[in-house]
């Protein structure tokens, strides 16, 4: 049995026809969730992007998140780094097991200096030029004009340096075909054409989009804004507040259109499963890495006080070679470090001992016992705890100096939108909330730390005494 495994970017889960939204376009992902069984309680573990895909890819929790700063890398956050050196991911554990394994992604995060994560595929695909990747120089002078149709003052000195590179880097874009996302999937369907090998393959498609910057073709944000224009979503603000009412609607717009391009060109590479006949003897998963906010509460964007489900929550299909549980909605809490020991057990797999995540497919042929009733979502130095009932947000280790702590809960049986905070009403909830949060970091503490890379020190002592060993200068 072969896996493909698509993760897209900032992926709301309830822009998904499969989720019950009527107004966004998602045909491609919608017929595939009818072949699939549907998580409706789909959860992150580690957010944002990296901690995300550390615990998609090993199976393995990372809240509490550990600081390991890297001077390459102007993201300071905690958990915001490589894979630890004794991490099992799944590309080196089903090569143990006669896969080969190809990897095929945009996300730069990922490719920069010093992170691991193309980490035991036996080949990868890096698909270049999404937001500061720099691909292109950032030369301010040719994009001003680009600039203009933006939220910020092209004259500005303080234009963020990677809008200028998204800018350069996007400029000689003449289709849809030319965006990233559809360079991953037609360069992941090349790579399903090109396969001739007798061994099962894995190949794990990871696009960058529908994250920021939203700017989608034209056509696409016309879809859902007829007056659509600019490139009011490459950076917008972080509340409402900070727009016209015109330029939110730009901006809404814009990342609905994200949505389509993405389901667009995923319909690509399933069409292409499909043309090669292999739908029937492969495993496909998709999900997102997280959400983001599009204006409730009148906040724009994700962030780490930010933790509600708009952005915690995450599509995930699994759709069953053999049509098990296809159209199956499965309630009940699962999470991203789930996927891997459950993708592993449909293909007769065992999972490595560092997974600690729930095979969670018997949720979804009929075991109706719930897995967990409360989940924690770690992101740097936040953490959500969320019951059926609640979800708490809370700071879960000290703050830096000067910055004021953002403590949120939200009742989840009067509010489901999570849009009004009432932890003055329930200090008793809160409490024991806390409490359990505190005890299960105290469990995980031990289980979320390891070495990003680990030396050999005999080994370097036998080179020097090697070195030291050869004949001098006579």
């Amino acid at each position: 049995m072969n896996l493909v495994l698509i993760v897209s970017d900032t992926f709301r889960w309830d822009y998904l026809g499969c989720y019950g939204n009527d107004c966004i376009q998602t045909p491609n992902l919608d017929q595939l969730s009818a072949d699939s069984a549907l998580f409706v309680d789909g959860y992150a573990e580690g957010l944002p992007t990296l901690p995300a895909r550390r615990v998609i890819l090993t199976g393995r929790p990372v809240t509490p998140p550990v600081y390991i700063p890297q001077k390459d890398d102007g993201v300071k956050s905690f958990g915001w780094h490589p894979l630890f050196y004794e991490d099992v991911t799944l590309a080196e554990w089903l090569g143990q097991h006669g896969y080969v394994s190809a990897f095929v992604t945009d996300v730069y995060h990922m490719m920069k200096p010093g992170k691991n994560f193309h980490r035991g595929f036996d080949c990868w695909y890096w698909i270049r030029g999404q937001e500061g990747d720099p691909y292109a120089l950032p030369d301010i002078r040719q994009v001003r004009d680009l600039l203009t149709q933006t939220t910020l003052d092209p004259d500005e000195t303080s234009v963020p340096h990677w809008v200028i590179q998204h800018l350069m880097n996007r400029k000689d874009w003449a289709s849809d075909e030319d965006t990233s996302v559809a360079r991953v999937m037609i360069k992941a369907a090349k790579w399903l054409n090109e396969y001739t090998l007798d061994s099962p393959f894995f190949l794990y498609v990871d696009c960058f989009d529908p994250h920021e910057p939203w700017d989608p073709p034209a056509d696409y944000a016309h879809h859902y804004y007829a007056d659509y224009q600019g490139l009011v979503g490459v950076y917008p603000p972080a509340h409402e507040a900070e727009m016209t009412p015109e330029q939110v609607r730009c901006v809404k717009a814009a990342y609905a259109g994200e949505v389509t391009l993405v389901d667009q060109w995923v319909g690509y590479l399933l069409n292409t499963l499909r043309q090669r006949d292999l739908m029937d003897d492969t495993l496909i998963i998709f999900t997102s890495d997280h959400g983001t906010m599009m204006g409730e509460q009148g906040e724009i964007h994700k962030g780490e006080t930010r933790l509600r489900n708009q952005c915690t929550r995450v599509p995930l299909l699994i759709r069953h070679p053999e049509s098990q549980a296809a159209g199956q909605r499965v309630a009940g809490f699962v999470q991203h470090h789930d996927i891997m020991p459950t993708a592993l057990s449909i293909m007769g797999l065992s999972a490595p001992e560092r997974a600690l995540g729930t095979d969670i497919w018997p949720l979804a042929i009929g075991d109706t016992s719930p897995l967990r009733d409360t989940i924690v979502i770690g992101w740097s130095r936040y953490a959500s705890v969320r019951t059926p009932r609640w979800n708490l947000i809370t700071p879960w280790t000290q703050l830096p100096a000067g910055q004021q702590p953002v403590r949120q809960l939200y009742d989840l049986q009067t509010d489901p939108e999570e849009l009004d905070d009432v932890i003055e009403n329930h200090p008793q909830v809160v409490r024991e909330l806390s409490e359990f949060l505190a005890e299960y970091l105290r469990r995980q503490a031990s289980l979320t730390k390891g070495t990003v890379q680990q030396v050999d020190s005999s080994a370097a002592d036998q080179v020097m005494t090697t070195f030291d060993a050869l004949p001098g200068d006579a």
